[in-house]
This record gives C-alpha cells, sequence and structure tokens, in this order.
C-alpha cells in the first residue's frame, strides 16, 4: 500500500506536440519505480513479466500481454516482478475520451499489441503527419474497445476495514477466517462484511480471493513453483489456485508462464 505522507513528483519528459509519445524500457526484478505522476494519460504495456502498480486507492496487478490505463495526475508507483520489458504510450488527456478515469487492468488484443510496439519505435506520433494520424486513428478505436479485466485490489478507505486489509497485505497466506481476523482488528465480522461492499464494491471473500490471485501471480513472475505460490498465498490447495486462475485468464498458470505463451 502507498503511504500517503508521501509526495508524488512529476515523471519529468520533454514537452512534446505530439498526440502519442512513448517509452520502452526493461527493468530487473524488483525494481520499483518511485512514486509519481504525468501530465499525460498512461497505457502501460507489459510485453514480458508482471508490474504491480499501487496508487493510495488500492493496486494493480500488469501480467504479461496485458496493461493497466493510468489516467493522467494520478500518483502512482509500479513494482517489477521478474524481468519486466515495459512499453508505454503516453497520450493527450482525454485523447481515449471513452476510457476511465481511475485505474484499470486491460486485456490487450493481438492488434493492439503490434500497434503498441510498432509506436514504441517512434519517439512520438503526431496527427498533422498523415500516416501517423491513420495510426493514432486505429490506436484510439482499439483502445476505446478494450476489455477490462479483474486485476485490481481497491483498499477499503474505513479504517476498521483498512485494518483488516492491512492483516491480510501483510501476509497474503494467513487463512484465518474473518471471525478471528476482525477480533484482532477490534471491529465486528458482519459490520467488516458490509464495510467490504460499501468501500470496495465487493465482498469481503471476494476481495481475499483478488488478494490470493494477485500475490500468487507476483510469486509465479519470480520464478516460483505453481504449488509453492498456491501455498504461500493462502490457497489450501494448487489446485483451487489453478481453477481460479483459469476463471480470471482463461488458462494455467503453466501455460501462461511458459515462454512464450500466447493467449487463446
Amino acid at each position: 500500500m502507498l503511504q500517503k505522507r508521501q509526495t508524488a513528483s512529476l515523471e519529468p519528459g520533454a514537452p512534446s506536440k505530439a498526440q502519442i509519445t512513448t517509452l520502452s524500457r526493461d527493468y530487473s526484478p524488483g525494481y520499483i519505480v518511485p512514486l509519481h505522476f504525468h501530465h499525460r494519460d498512461q497505457l502501460v504495456y507489459a510485453s514480458r513479466g508482471v508490474m504491480t502498480v499501487r496508487t493510495t486507492d488500492g493496486a494493480w496487478v500488469v501480467p504479461t500481454d496485458r496493461a493497466v490505463w493510468i489516467p493522467a495526475t494520478l500518483p502512482h508507483t509500479i513494482t517489477m516482478s521478474g524481468m519486466v520489458s515495459m512499453r508505454t504510450l503516453y497520450l493527450r488527456p482525454r485523447l481515449a475520451k471513452a476510457l476511465p478515469r481511475d485505474c484499470c487492468v486491460v486485456n490487450v488484443s493481438s492488434l493492439l499489441k503490434e500497434l503498441i510496439l510498432h509506436a514504441c519505435t517512434f519517439t512520438g506520433l503526431k496527427k498533422t503527419i498523415k500516416w501517423q494520424g491513420h495510426l493514432i486513428y486505429v490506436i484510439i478505436n482499439q483502445l476505446e474497445a478494450i476489455q477490462m479485466i479483474p486485476l485490481q485490489l481497491r483498499n477499503p478507505s474505513d479504517p476498521r476495514a483498512l485494518r483488516i486489509a492491512e492483516v491480510l497485505l501483510a501476509d497474503p497466506s494467513d487463512r484465518r477466517p474473518l471471525t478471528h481476523i476482525c477480533k484482532a482488528a477490534g471491529a465486528g465480522k458482519r459490520t467488516v462484511e458490509r464495510l467490504f461492499q460499501e468501500d470496495v464494491g465487493m465482498t469481503f471473500g471476494k476481495w481475499r480471493q483478488q488478494l490470493r490471485l494477485m500475490q500468487a501471480m507476483r510469486l509465479l513472475a519470480e520464478g516460483a513453483k505453481v504449488t509453492h505460490a498456491a501455498l504461500e498465498s493462502g490457497y489450501s490447495t494448487p489446485s483451487a489456485f489453478i481453477s481460479m486462475f483459469r476463471k480470471a485468464l482463461g488458462t494455467t498458470p503453466t501455460l501462461y508462464f511458459k515462454s512464450g505463451h500466447k493467449r487463446p
């Protein structure tokens, strides 16, 4: 979780008249891009590895061949799990008007993937250059048609629910029932369940499932075996984790993280 007392810095970048500017960078495991923000909307694509984007509101896990949408001026950090190849598009604010004004993880189609990689061979794209204008149009068209996927974990705002969240964020493998955790946090079970539904828009059980899935994905990206990742993330059995992974990403963990994996 982000510390609210941190001060976000403006990520430096040369001013540009381009509608889209780009950044291509590779990162080593464990590298953290410190708290910062941009004056442009940002699409961060993982062509390799797993990234975790964090804001004061929560966390978003970005596995290979997915991307995270980060609106302009939103302070965030990015943590790398495994070797990460990051390809980023910076869009003038509201260029993609249909996208939300909050972070979200999105599927990247085969076409959008190639568009991102091609765009990143240039420092920027301008509408005033005819062929670049066509490319910008297709990128925006693809962005506005993207499908969001449930790889986010919002932090509850109520102090009582936040205490529960912090216990589990510190140790996702904690399998104690909510009743026991509530006693340690000084809150009632029914109250906590209501607060999670009101604060983060999902039940406590669903929130905990998301935490476990996201933690397991980070461990797998760092080279952990499926069994180790499952148990260290709080799953009772590896098969329970595999089932949840398949439901979220449409394939098994082994196939997903296999070198050269392509989504169906």
